[in-house]
């Protein structure tokens, strides 16, 4: 159920994208690369989609995506300020017209109080600036994976049917 869900969700991506020329990339630590299997399971989906980076350890965040080490040192890869460096450095590597980004604390362990399992941030950038929204799943680990995605892909959707211009380089 849950995979026809996000399908569903990667279907009505793929529409608003290719209708209104727009390419999508993303960035993913806490789902390990499931927005990008999500986006990949329609057929079509290389109309618009460029690619992703799974950047699970914080080296990766820095070397991948130029998020600046002083922003995880002072507010720690599950963050809000750390989820917007990610979607800003996957919108400038991939030259992205929208980029979403996801990192959060799965589970079953790894939460502490003040970031408890099933936290989860998931920020977007695009040509309207960029957002970032907190979650706090209460799944086990793999429900709070697919909470996640559920929650790029809806979060694209939006940002889709609003954005109308296609911004990098030429129209796909």
């Amino acid at each position: 159920m849950a995979g026809e869900q996000l399908v569903g969700l990667a279907e009505r991506l793929q529409a608003a994208c290719l209708e209104r020329g727009l390419t999508v990339a993303v960035a993913e630590s806490c789902t390990g690369g499931l927005v990008a299997d999500a986006i990949t399971d329609v057929p079509g989906s290389s109309g618009y989609f460029l690619g992703g980076i799974v950047s699970y350890a914080d080296s990766a965040k820095v070397a991948l995506l130029d998020v600046p080490t002083e922003v995880l040192a002072a507010h720690g890869a599950v963050s809000a300020q750390v989820g917007r460096a990610m979607a800003d450095g996957a919108r400038a590597r991939f030259g992205a017209d929208l980029a979403a980004a996801v990192t959060g604390v799965a589970g079953p362990d790894g939460g502490t109080e003040a970031k408890p399992v099933g936290l989860t941030y998931v920020a977007i950038a695009g040509p309207a600036g960029a957002d970032v929204r907190r979650s706090q799943w209460s799944g086990d680990r793999a429900g709070n994976k697919v909470a996640s995605v559920e929650a790029v892909l809806e979060l694209l959707i939006e940002w889709a049917a609003r954005t109308t211009t296609h911004v990098f380089g030429e129209a796909p």
